[in-house]
């Protein structure tokens, strides 16, 4: 199985989320798709000229992994001018503003049947339901690592 992938987290949130060559039909274009991570790897490297591990520790990821981004968000951007591409900025594994909010600012713990996930109108980590999940054994340490794993009552 495929370890998951790591959010990034980013502090900023583009207006602008669309680029295109003047002139040009965008229905004729190819469109090349920029993460919020890969720009961002982009903004604190480029423009706020930190060095790599700066940067790394403000996206709470390592210098390798915001290497490797930083080096996919140039050839993005390369590609575009060069052949005349569209740029969309969209997605990305992100964690927005860097607050540990979670993906839409809905707090840690939310998933596998807890909080807001579960039509509940707090968070997972403020709930009063029982801190079990719902995968293999009902998350009592029995199974396949599925669940939040013990009964927290």
């Amino acid at each position: 199985m495929v370890r998951p992938r790591k959010r990034r987290f980013v502090s900023f949130n583009p207006n602008i989320t669309y680029f295109k060559p003047q002139g040009v039909p965008l229905s004729s274009l190819e469109e090349v798709v920029l993460g919020l991570d890969e720009l961002e790897a982009l903004r604190l490297s480029d423009l706020d000229n930190l060095s790599q591990n700066e940067s790394a520790e403000k996206m709470q990821i390592h210098q390798s992994t915001f290497q490797r981004t930083l080096s996919r968000a140039r050839e993005k951007i390369t590609d575009a001018l060069v052949n005349g591409k569209a740029i969309k900025l969209h997605g990305g594994d992100i964690m927005p503003g860097g607050d540990k909010t979670g993906p839409e600012g809905k707090g840690p713990k939310t998933g596998r049947g807890l909080g807001f996930c579960n039509g509940n109108d707090k968070p997972g980590f403020e709930s009063d339901e029982p801190r079990r999940g719902q995968g293999l054994n009902n998350g009592l340490r029995r199974g396949r690592g599925r669940g939040l794993g013990r009964n927290r009552n």
